[in-house]
């Protein structure tokens, strides 16, 4: 049963992944203001399946974005629009910049400091709405050994614990991508396995739809 009720605001929070072009300063209103992403796309189901609900969507992702970037806009573009349910995905640019900015090193998010903030968003957040879907980072690779697909895991866990000490709801994308890269090459979905095509944005929808339903 579909848990968003009746006129109930759902803010996504994210990094590029979920910007995907939305409108600034808010993403929020007729297409392509929620962006050209997984955000259009549950919009879109919610309103097929539930006219009658009037939900509201925001998006407010922002291309390049770690969790350090979203602690320092957390006030202004969470707390303030005062959603009933919030959903965040991120973790995908705190480990990308160990890869391909190695020698900058300020630009890095490690796995201690990803853990504690997002533990710190959701203490301070749970409270002031009524419920979190936490969606773990991803990277379109099947094989988890590559050093890039095993770093956005350990952080997937974290999301993972999070979730569980918080009591939110859960949505694994990585899990989600790797049933569809059992019959697919990965830059099928996405030519850098982190910008995902609209077959990869449907798999994303589908997992967040599936963590509310």
């Amino acid at each position: 049963m579909m848990k968003i009720q009746n006129g109930e605001k759902l803010l996504f929070i994210g990094d590029s992944v979920t910007d995907c072009g939305r409108a600034a300063p808010a993403g929020e209103g007729f297409f392509p203001a929620l962006g050209n992403g997984y955000v259009s796309y549950v919009a879109a189901r919610l309103f097929s399946a539930y006219p009658e609900r009037l939900i509201r969507v925001v998006n407010k992702g922002v291309s390049g974005n770690t969790i350090r970037d979203l602690k320092n806009r957390w006030q202004a573009d969470v707390l303030d629009v005062k959603p009933d349910w919030l959903c965040v995905m991120i973790g995908v640019n705190d480990v990308w910049r160990q890869f391909d900015s190695p020698a900058m090193p300020e630009t890095h998010v490690r796995i201690g400091e990803y853990a504690r903030t997002l533990d710190e968003l959701m203490t301070i957040t749970a409270p002031t709405v009524k419920n979190i879907v936490l969606m773990t980072p991803f990277f379109i690779e099947n094989n988890p050994q590559d050093p890039m697909r095993a770093m956005i895991d350990e952080y997937g866990r974290a999301v993972k614990e999070a979730s569980e000490r918080h009591g939110t709801h859960f949505a694994d994308t990585q899990a989600a991508f790797l049933r569809v890269l059992r019959h697919n090459y990965s830059a099928v979905i996405a030519w850098d396995r982190v910008h995902p095509s609209l077959n990869g944005h449907a798999v994303i929808g589908d997992a967040f739809l599936s963590a509310v339903e």
